[in-house]
């Protein structure tokens, strides 16, 4: 068989496995909490955590990822959307957490994806060049896949603004009608009154 036959085969095959590995999470972060999740690696790991606010306030998050040992590795304040990159420097639990302690009275709807790449050191066995492209298709696809969920996520905080922005003129149009009435209304009778005979008897 060809190489190109034989790579259309694994996409095809590796296609729903990996849509199957690979899902969003959704998190509902109340007011004045947080929510921290953890993932188990070993030194010279990679993993990347992506992540978007799609409902909530002002669209807003605190995020920060840890080490086994408590440093802050990446820390972003107050980002609708963000991607942060991590090579682990030693085995252990990394604690990553979304915070919503900003807000008193707003919950806010957070989806994430948690993806890395297992380190195999160059002493292992030789990769094969199939191998090593499905592991790039792999990679491919996830970040299809992560853009994906961002455009979905943002197109769903665009039509709600532009239903709202449509309920507005909307409501903004009949009540300038009911002016408009009102003072054509208003104008009438007071011109009328204008030519009315007064008659003193």
């Amino acid at each position: 068989m060809s190489r190109r036959l034989v790579m259309t085969l694994l996409c095809i095959v590796l296609l729903p496995v990996l849509s199957t590995l690979v899902s969003a999470h959704k998190v509902t972060v109340e007011a004045s909490t947080k929510e921290c999740f953890f993932e188990d690696l070993h030194r010279h790991d990679q993993m990347t955590v992506t992540y978007q606010v799609g409902e909530g306030g002002h669209l807003d998050i605190d995020f920060w990822l840890t080490d086994p040992e408590g440093d802050v590795l990446a820390k972003q304040i107050r980002q609708s959307t963000g991607s942060t990159s991590i090579t682990a420097e030693k085995d252990g639990r990394y604690e990553y957490c979304f915070s919503n302690q900003m807000s008193t009275m707003a919950d806010k709807q957070v989806s994430f994806n948690v993806h890395g790449i297992i380190y195999i050191p160059e002493e292992a066995d030789i990769v094969a060049p199939v191998e090593r492209e499905i592991r790039s298709l792999a990679i491919g696809l996830l970040a299809v896949k992560d853009e994906q969920e961002y455009i979905v996520v943002r197109e769903r905080r665009h039509r709600d603004t532009a239903e709202s922005t449509n309920d507005r003129v909307k409501w903004w149009s009949v009540l300038q009608a009911i002016v408009l009435f009102s003072v054509v209304a208003w104008q009438v009778y007071y011109l009328k009154s204008f030519f009315e005979v007064k008659r003193i008897i």
